[in-house]
Protein backbone atom coordinates (compact mmCIF):
# COMPACT_ATOMS: atom_id res chain seq x y z
CA UNK A 1 0.00 0.00 0.00
CA UNK A 2 1.28 3.47 -0.91
CA UNK A 3 -0.26 6.94 -0.67
CA UNK A 4 -1.31 8.52 -3.95
CA UNK A 5 -3.38 11.36 -5.40
CA UNK A 6 -6.19 9.65 -7.32
CA UNK A 7 -8.37 11.38 -9.93
CA UNK A 8 -11.69 9.47 -9.66
CA UNK A 9 -13.18 11.02 -12.81
CA UNK A 10 -12.69 14.02 -15.08
CA UNK A 11 -13.71 17.17 -13.24
CA UNK A 12 -13.60 15.53 -9.80
CA UNK A 13 -11.28 16.68 -7.02
CA UNK A 14 -8.19 14.58 -6.32
CA UNK A 15 -8.46 12.07 -3.48
CA UNK A 16 -5.38 11.37 -1.36
CA UNK A 17 -5.69 7.71 -0.49
CA UNK A 18 -3.88 4.37 -0.20
CA UNK A 19 -3.54 2.23 -3.31
CA UNK A 20 -2.34 -1.34 -3.91
CA UNK A 21 0.81 -1.25 -6.02
CA UNK A 22 2.06 -4.60 -7.41
CA UNK A 23 5.64 -5.72 -7.64
CA UNK A 24 7.22 -5.09 -11.05
CA UNK A 25 6.63 -7.69 -13.72
CA UNK A 26 8.93 -8.46 -16.68
CA UNK A 27 10.24 -5.27 -18.22
CA UNK A 28 9.02 -3.08 -15.34
CA UNK A 29 10.63 -0.96 -12.63
CA UNK A 30 9.34 0.06 -9.21
CA UNK A 31 10.41 3.55 -8.13
CA UNK A 32 10.19 5.34 -4.78
CA UNK A 33 9.51 8.98 -5.65
CA UNK A 34 11.74 11.72 -4.26
CA UNK A 35 9.78 14.54 -5.90
CA UNK A 36 7.16 15.26 -8.55
CA UNK A 37 6.46 18.55 -10.29
CA UNK A 38 2.89 19.80 -10.69
CA UNK A 39 2.52 20.68 -14.36
CA UNK A 40 -0.27 22.51 -16.17
CA UNK A 41 -0.76 19.32 -18.19
CA UNK A 42 -1.88 17.58 -14.98
CA UNK A 43 -4.51 20.28 -14.58
CA UNK A 44 -5.54 19.81 -18.22
CA UNK A 45 -5.95 16.08 -17.64
CA UNK A 46 -8.01 16.62 -14.51
CA UNK A 47 -10.44 19.02 -16.22
CA UNK A 48 -10.75 17.08 -19.47
CA UNK A 49 -8.80 19.37 -21.82
CA UNK A 50 -6.69 16.27 -22.49
CA UNK A 51 -8.13 12.79 -22.04
CA UNK A 52 -6.81 9.74 -20.21
CA UNK A 53 -8.65 6.74 -18.75
CA UNK A 54 -9.94 7.23 -15.20
CA UNK A 55 -9.75 6.61 -12.33
CA UNK A 56 -6.05 7.31 -12.52
CA UNK A 57 -3.03 8.64 -10.67
CA UNK A 58 -1.73 11.78 -12.36
CA UNK A 59 1.79 13.23 -12.23
CA UNK A 60 4.30 12.87 -15.04
CA UNK A 61 7.31 14.95 -13.96
CA UNK A 62 9.23 13.02 -11.35
CA UNK A 63 12.42 11.46 -10.07
CA UNK A 64 13.19 8.87 -7.45
CA UNK A 65 15.10 5.75 -6.48
CA UNK A 66 14.69 2.29 -7.99
CA UNK A 67 13.24 -0.11 -5.41
CA UNK A 68 13.13 -3.26 -7.53
CA UNK A 69 13.18 -4.36 -11.15
CA UNK A 70 11.41 -7.07 -13.12
CA UNK A 71 12.88 -9.73 -15.33
CA UNK A 72 14.89 -8.41 -18.28
CA UNK A 73 15.63 -4.95 -16.89
CA UNK A 74 19.36 -4.28 -17.04
CA UNK A 75 19.92 -0.53 -17.54
CA UNK A 76 18.95 0.34 -13.94
CA UNK A 77 19.21 -1.52 -10.63
CA UNK A 78 17.83 -1.13 -7.09
CA UNK A 79 19.30 1.96 -5.46
CA UNK A 80 19.77 3.88 -8.71
CA UNK A 81 18.41 7.40 -9.01
CA UNK A 82 16.15 7.80 -12.05
CA UNK A 83 14.18 10.46 -13.92
CA UNK A 84 10.73 9.42 -15.11
CA UNK A 85 10.16 9.70 -18.85
CA UNK A 86 6.41 10.03 -19.44
CA UNK A 87 6.67 9.81 -23.25
CA UNK A 88 9.06 6.96 -24.08
CA UNK A 89 9.69 6.27 -27.75
CA UNK A 90 8.85 2.82 -29.07
CA UNK A 91 11.71 2.87 -31.58
CA UNK A 92 9.67 1.23 -34.34
CA UNK A 93 6.86 3.56 -35.48
CA UNK A 94 7.26 5.89 -38.47
CA UNK A 95 8.26 8.94 -36.42
CA UNK A 96 10.81 7.02 -34.36
CA UNK A 97 12.29 5.55 -37.56
CA UNK A 98 12.97 9.06 -38.92
CA UNK A 99 14.36 10.38 -35.63
CA UNK A 100 11.30 12.31 -34.44
CA UNK A 101 11.02 10.39 -31.17
CA UNK A 102 9.00 13.17 -29.50
CA UNK A 103 6.15 12.33 -31.92
CA UNK A 104 6.22 8.58 -31.22
CA UNK A 105 2.83 7.09 -32.12
CA UNK A 106 2.99 4.69 -29.18
CA UNK A 107 4.44 6.97 -26.50
CA UNK A 108 1.28 6.99 -24.38
CA UNK A 109 0.23 3.39 -24.92
CA UNK A 110 1.00 2.54 -21.30
CA UNK A 111 -1.59 5.03 -20.03
CA UNK A 112 -4.32 2.63 -21.15
CA UNK A 113 -3.02 -0.23 -18.98
CA UNK A 114 -4.22 -0.92 -15.45
CA UNK A 115 -1.20 -0.54 -13.17
CA UNK A 116 -2.62 -0.56 -9.62
CA UNK A 117 -5.85 -0.85 -7.62
CA UNK A 118 -7.63 1.22 -5.04
CA UNK A 119 -8.06 -0.06 -1.49
CA UNK A 120 -11.48 -1.47 -2.46
CA UNK A 121 -10.12 -3.21 -5.56
CA UNK A 122 -11.08 -0.78 -8.34
CA UNK A 123 -8.70 -0.63 -11.31
CA UNK A 124 -6.36 2.37 -11.60
CA UNK A 125 -4.62 3.77 -14.67
CA UNK A 126 -1.23 5.55 -14.69
CA UNK A 127 -2.15 9.04 -15.94
CA UNK A 128 0.57 9.84 -18.46
CA UNK A 129 2.31 6.46 -18.11
CA UNK A 130 4.21 7.12 -14.88
CA UNK A 131 1.74 8.08 -12.09
CA UNK A 132 4.20 10.30 -10.23
CA UNK A 133 1.70 11.69 -7.70
CA UNK A 134 2.36 8.76 -5.38
CA UNK A 135 4.95 7.65 -2.88
CA UNK A 136 5.94 4.84 -5.25
CA UNK A 137 5.07 3.80 -8.79
CA UNK A 138 5.59 0.90 -11.19
CA UNK A 139 6.49 1.83 -14.76
CA UNK A 140 7.76 0.27 -17.96
CA UNK A 141 11.55 0.09 -18.08
CA UNK A 142 11.71 2.58 -20.95
CA UNK A 143 10.01 5.16 -18.70
CA UNK A 144 13.10 5.57 -16.51
CA UNK A 145 16.44 7.16 -17.28
CA UNK A 146 19.43 7.31 -14.90
CA UNK A 147 19.82 10.63 -13.08
CA UNK A 148 22.98 12.24 -14.44
CA UNK A 149 25.89 12.73 -12.06
CA UNK A 150 25.89 16.01 -10.18
CA UNK A 151 22.12 16.61 -10.30
CA UNK A 152 20.33 16.46 -6.90
CA UNK A 153 17.61 13.79 -6.98
CA UNK A 154 14.79 16.10 -5.89
CA UNK A 155 15.72 18.78 -8.44
CA UNK A 156 16.06 16.09 -11.14
CA UNK A 157 12.27 15.73 -11.19
CA UNK A 158 12.08 19.01 -13.10
CA UNK A 159 14.13 17.54 -15.93
CA UNK A 160 11.28 15.17 -16.73
CA UNK A 161 9.02 17.80 -18.29
CA UNK A 162 9.48 21.52 -17.58
CA UNK A 163 13.17 21.71 -18.38
CA UNK A 164 13.20 19.30 -21.33
CA UNK A 165 10.26 21.21 -22.77
CA UNK A 166 11.64 24.71 -22.21
CA UNK A 167 15.18 23.85 -23.28
CA UNK A 168 13.94 21.96 -26.31
CA UNK A 169 11.61 24.79 -27.35
CA UNK A 170 14.62 27.12 -27.50
CA UNK A 171 17.28 24.78 -28.88
CA UNK A 172 15.35 22.27 -31.00
CA UNK A 173 12.14 23.94 -32.14
CA UNK A 174 12.90 27.68 -32.36
CA UNK A 175 16.65 27.07 -32.71
CA UNK A 176 17.58 30.35 -31.08
CA UNK A 177 20.94 31.69 -32.22
CA UNK A 178 23.39 33.83 -30.28
CA UNK A 179 22.47 37.50 -30.42
CA UNK A 180 18.82 36.98 -31.36
CA UNK A 181 15.90 38.58 -29.54
CA UNK A 182 13.44 36.27 -27.79
CA UNK A 183 10.06 36.86 -26.15
CA UNK A 184 8.53 34.24 -23.84
CA UNK A 185 4.81 34.29 -23.05
CA UNK A 186 3.91 32.79 -19.68
CA UNK A 187 6.20 32.68 -16.65
CA UNK A 188 5.21 29.37 -15.09
CA UNK A 189 7.53 26.39 -14.69
CA UNK A 190 8.00 25.83 -18.42
CA UNK A 191 8.27 29.57 -19.10
CA UNK A 192 11.01 29.95 -16.48
CA UNK A 193 12.91 27.03 -18.01
CA UNK A 194 12.49 28.64 -21.43
CA UNK A 195 13.89 31.95 -20.17
CA UNK A 196 16.93 30.23 -18.68
CA UNK A 197 17.42 28.32 -21.92
CA UNK A 198 17.25 31.50 -24.00
CA UNK A 199 19.96 32.97 -21.79
CA UNK A 200 22.06 29.82 -22.25
CA UNK A 201 21.59 30.13 -26.03
CA UNK A 202 23.06 33.64 -25.91
CA UNK A 203 19.95 35.65 -26.78
CA UNK A 204 20.68 39.38 -26.60
CA UNK A 205 17.28 40.68 -25.49
CA UNK A 206 14.98 38.33 -23.56
CA UNK A 207 11.47 39.62 -22.93
CA UNK A 208 9.10 37.89 -20.52
CA UNK A 209 5.34 38.45 -20.76
CA UNK A 210 2.81 37.49 -18.10
CA UNK A 211 -0.48 38.69 -16.60
CA UNK A 212 1.03 38.91 -13.11
CA UNK A 213 3.12 41.80 -11.85
CA UNK A 214 4.45 39.56 -9.09
CA UNK A 215 6.28 37.33 -11.58
CA UNK A 216 8.69 40.01 -12.77
CA UNK A 217 11.36 39.13 -10.21
CA UNK A 218 11.08 35.43 -11.11
CA UNK A 219 11.41 36.23 -14.80
CA UNK A 220 14.41 38.50 -14.36
CA UNK A 221 16.07 35.94 -12.11
CA UNK A 222 15.70 33.39 -14.93
CA UNK A 223 17.33 35.67 -17.49
CA UNK A 224 14.70 38.12 -18.73
CA UNK A 225 16.18 41.49 -19.61
CA UNK A 226 12.72 43.05 -20.04
CA UNK A 227 9.31 42.38 -18.50
CA UNK A 228 5.96 43.22 -20.09
CA UNK A 229 2.64 42.97 -18.31
CA UNK A 230 0.19 41.38 -20.75
CA UNK A 231 -2.35 43.78 -22.24
CA UNK A 232 -3.97 44.74 -25.53
CA UNK A 233 -0.78 46.58 -26.48
CA UNK A 234 1.68 43.77 -25.77
CA UNK A 235 2.74 43.24 -29.40
CA UNK A 236 3.34 46.97 -29.84
CA UNK A 237 5.45 47.10 -26.67
CA UNK A 238 7.56 44.19 -27.86
CA UNK A 239 8.18 45.86 -31.21
CA UNK A 240 9.28 48.99 -29.34
CA UNK A 241 11.72 46.94 -27.25
CA UNK A 242 13.16 45.32 -30.39
CA UNK A 243 13.91 48.38 -32.49
CA UNK A 244 10.51 48.41 -34.15
CA UNK A 245 11.02 45.01 -35.76
CA UNK A 246 9.52 42.49 -33.39
CA UNK A 247 11.35 39.57 -31.78
CA UNK A 248 13.36 37.10 -33.82
CA UNK A 249 11.67 34.34 -31.81
CA UNK A 250 8.44 34.23 -29.80
CA UNK A 251 7.74 31.20 -27.59
CA UNK A 252 4.19 30.79 -26.27
CA UNK A 253 3.90 28.75 -23.06
CA UNK A 254 0.24 29.39 -22.24
CA UNK A 255 -1.94 27.59 -24.77
CA UNK A 256 -4.56 30.28 -25.35
CA UNK A 257 -5.71 31.46 -28.75
CA UNK A 258 -5.31 35.14 -27.85
CA UNK A 259 -1.79 34.58 -26.52
CA UNK A 260 -0.76 32.58 -29.58
CA UNK A 261 -2.05 35.35 -31.81
CA UNK A 262 -0.14 37.97 -29.78
CA UNK A 263 3.03 35.89 -29.96
CA UNK A 264 2.63 35.75 -33.74
CA UNK A 265 2.13 39.51 -33.97
CA UNK A 266 5.17 40.07 -31.72
CA UNK A 267 7.45 38.17 -34.10
CA UNK A 268 9.42 40.10 -36.71
CA UNK A 269 8.95 39.58 -40.41
CA UNK A 270 10.67 36.29 -41.24
CA UNK A 271 10.89 35.32 -37.55
CA UNK A 272 9.81 32.14 -35.74
CA UNK A 273 6.83 31.61 -33.44
CA UNK A 274 6.84 28.40 -31.39
CA UNK A 275 3.76 27.22 -29.50
CA UNK A 276 4.50 25.15 -26.41
CA UNK A 277 1.28 25.71 -24.43
CA UNK A 278 -1.47 23.09 -24.69
CA UNK A 279 -4.85 24.62 -25.41
CA UNK A 280 -8.32 23.14 -25.75
CA UNK A 281 -10.16 22.43 -28.99
CA UNK A 282 -12.23 25.55 -28.39
CA UNK A 283 -9.15 27.77 -28.71
CA UNK A 284 -9.32 28.74 -32.37
CA UNK A 285 -6.52 30.87 -33.88
CA UNK A 286 -7.15 32.61 -37.21
CA UNK A 287 -4.88 34.12 -39.85
CA UNK A 288 -5.64 35.66 -43.21
CA UNK A 289 -3.88 34.50 -46.35
CA UNK A 290 -2.29 37.87 -47.09
CA UNK A 291 -0.56 38.20 -43.73
CA UNK A 292 0.87 34.70 -44.01
CA UNK A 293 2.48 35.72 -47.28
CA UNK A 294 3.52 39.22 -46.23
CA UNK A 295 5.10 38.46 -42.87
CA UNK A 296 6.91 35.29 -43.91
CA UNK A 297 6.90 34.07 -40.33
CA UNK A 298 7.19 30.43 -39.30
CA UNK A 299 4.58 29.12 -36.85
CA UNK A 300 5.28 25.73 -35.31
CA UNK A 301 4.01 23.48 -32.57
CA UNK A 302 6.39 21.96 -30.07
CA UNK A 303 5.82 18.58 -28.39
CA UNK A 304 7.88 17.85 -25.26
CA UNK A 305 10.42 20.37 -26.52
CA UNK A 306 11.03 18.23 -29.63
CA UNK A 307 13.45 16.48 -27.29
CA UNK A 308 15.06 13.08 -27.09
CA UNK A 309 15.42 12.64 -23.30
CA UNK A 310 18.17 10.02 -23.57
CA UNK A 311 20.28 12.46 -25.58
CA UNK A 312 19.26 15.73 -23.93
CA UNK A 313 19.48 14.79 -20.24
CA UNK A 314 23.30 14.57 -20.24
CA UNK A 315 23.44 17.97 -21.97
CA UNK A 316 21.14 19.51 -19.40
CA UNK A 317 23.15 17.94 -16.59
CA UNK A 318 26.30 19.61 -17.89
CA UNK A 319 24.54 22.98 -17.80
CA UNK A 320 23.45 22.24 -14.21
CA UNK A 321 26.97 21.28 -13.12
CA UNK A 322 28.42 24.38 -14.78
CA UNK A 323 25.93 26.63 -12.99
CA UNK A 324 24.25 27.80 -16.19
CA UNK A 325 20.94 26.05 -15.41
CA UNK A 326 19.41 26.56 -11.95
CA UNK A 327 16.73 23.90 -11.40
CA UNK A 328 15.80 25.02 -7.89
CA UNK A 329 15.01 28.52 -9.18
CA UNK A 330 12.02 27.12 -11.09
CA UNK A 331 10.35 26.05 -7.83
CA UNK A 332 8.23 28.52 -5.90
CA UNK A 333 6.36 26.03 -3.70
CA UNK A 334 7.46 22.77 -2.09
CA UNK A 335 4.40 20.80 -1.02
CA UNK A 336 3.10 17.39 -0.01
CA UNK A 337 0.48 15.32 -1.83
CA UNK A 338 -2.22 17.22 0.04
CA UNK A 339 -1.06 20.45 -1.57
CA UNK A 340 -1.70 19.47 -5.19
CA UNK A 341 -5.25 20.88 -5.25
CA UNK A 342 -3.92 24.26 -4.09
CA UNK A 343 -1.18 24.05 -6.73
CA UNK A 344 -3.88 23.56 -9.38
CA UNK A 345 -5.73 26.60 -8.05
CA UNK A 346 -2.54 28.67 -8.17
CA UNK A 347 -1.95 27.70 -11.80
CA UNK A 348 -5.49 28.71 -12.71
CA UNK A 349 -4.93 32.05 -10.98
CA UNK A 350 -1.55 32.58 -12.65
CA UNK A 351 0.41 32.51 -9.39
CA UNK A 352 3.93 31.18 -8.88
CA UNK A 353 6.32 29.04 -10.88
CA UNK A 354 6.63 25.30 -10.41
CA UNK A 355 5.10 23.56 -7.38
CA UNK A 356 7.15 20.53 -6.39
CA UNK A 357 5.71 17.63 -4.39
CA UNK A 358 8.50 16.44 -2.09
CA UNK A 359 8.12 12.99 -0.55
Amino acid sequence: MVRAAVLPAVGSPLEITDIHLPEPGPGQVRVRLAAAGVCHSDLSLSNGTMRVPTPCVLGHEGAGTVVSVGEGVTHVAPGDGVVLNWAPSCGSCHHCSIGEVWLCANALAGAANVYARTADGAELYPGLNVAAFAEETVVAANCVLPVPDGVPLTDAALLGCAVLTGYGAVHHSARVREGETVVVFGVGGVGLATLQSARIAGASTIIAVDVSEEKESLARGAGATEYVLASDTTAKEIRTLTGGQGADVAIECVGRAATIRTAWESTRRGGRTTVVGIGGKDQQVTFNALELFHWGRTLSGCVYGNSNPAVDLPVLAEHVRAGRLDLAALVTDRIGLDGIADAFANMLAGRGGRALVVF
